[in-house]
């Protein structure tokens, strides 16, 4: 599937007939924050998508208003997506951003479907619904709006403190339904975070939001993901991370490891032998099996983690969906290592 008309500004409209979507239209906005990145506007006939091997999931159904993500996360799985619309996985998933501008209007209609039977919702599992597209095209509060006004659950993950912006949607939601959130932040080092999360706000910032959703009342968990072999996983690193995610006063934290499936293996290697070529065979070594880290590094890593919390008063979140807690696996095992819950 090509994409056409990538010039300056609005372009005529053309039907891609793809992911149930019409009516594109291709925008630039001539601004800092949104320099170099390209908006393809589409209207959805359908925003809730079932996930593929929903039994081995905490969650069955998801929304994303966006594909692409300007966070440009250098290991993000949702990378291999562009690939399906002929687009870039590694610049271009980073600034090549498809907007479903109808969604909250659709996913209303959907949700009052007699056909829905009001299922747990999880967003921010594919990219952040929170990223910086979301400060222009403010697709959260209708979809939050909606979710809120047929009580349906539903959770979300985020890197972006613009969650900030609708508290008082999820304060109203939590009264009438579960709610869960939760907030990425793998480490606190900053060098890694510049390099690795160019686009994200610091991860500081984000246990900003963590610090802030506890004040109004609502739990929040924190998905420390991904540990990054070598470069984020000493005992240092790790016990200054989940000190900052216990101050912050994180309801839980689990740990999950880099994993590196096709498209985001090639731009995380291309990534890691500019800025850390020592270490290209000691990575190609530990995934040469795979997407997933070894399972012994994995529980080598969860028990460490868990460890600290133990020591700093918080707990590892469970598997279920439990009020205002997203969902995670809390320790891969030998079986479940390949499908670890790949959250951003």
């Amino acid at each position: 599937m090509r994409w056409d008309n990538l010039g300056d500004g609005p372009s005529a409209p053309a039907d891609i007939g793809l992911f149930g979507t019409d009516a594109v239209t291709t925008r630039t906005f001539d601004t800092p924050e949104f320099r170099g990145i390209t908006f393809h506007e589409v209207r959805a006939r359908s925003v809730l998508n079932r996930v593929p091997g929903a039994s081995r999931m905490p969650f069955e159904w998801t929304v994303n208003p966006y594909r692409g993500c300007t966070h440009a996360c250098v290991y993000c799985f949702a990378r291999k997506t562009h690939s399906y619309l002929d687009l870039d996985t590694g610049l271009g998933f980073d600034s090549q951003i498809v907007v479903k501008i109808n969604a909250p209007e659709v996913l209303a209609r959907q949700l009052g479907s007699a056909r829905w039977q009001g299922a747990h919702v999880a967003m921010g599992t594919n990219v952040d619904c929170y990223q910086r597209a979301e400060g222009r095209y403010r697709l959260m509060p209708g979809i939050l709006t909606a979710l809120r006004d047929r009580a349906n659950p539903f959770s979300i993950l985020t890197k972006g403190t613009l969650i900030l912006r609708d508290l008082e949607l999820l304060a109203q939601a939590a009264r009438v339904t579960e709610v869960g959130i939760s907030v990425s932040v793998g480490f606190t080092d900053r060098e890694l975070w510049r390099t690795i999360e160019p686009g994200t706000p610091s991860p500081e910032r984000r246990l900003d939001v963590v610090r802030a959703l506890g004040e109004r009342g609502i739990d929040c968990g924190v998905l420390m993901a991904p540990v990054v072999p070598f470069l984020g996983d000493r005992p240092e690193q790790l016990r200054a991370t989940v000190r900052a995610i216990a101050e912050a006063g994180a309801s839980s934290v689990t740990p999950l490891v880099l994993h590196l499936r096709p498209g985001a293996r090639e731009w995380f290697m291309t990534w890691l032998r500019q800025h850390h070529p020592g270490l290209v065979r000691r990575y190609e070594r530990m995934y040469a099996e795979g997407a997933y880290a070894p399972t012994w590094y994995q529980r080598r890593i969860t028990r460490q983690v868990h460890e600290l919390a133990a020591e700093f008063g918080i707990g590892p979140a469970h598997r279920g969906t439990s009020p205002r807690r997203i969902a995670v696996p809390e320790e891969p095992s030998l079986a479940a290592a390949p499908e670890q819950l790949t959250l951003l």
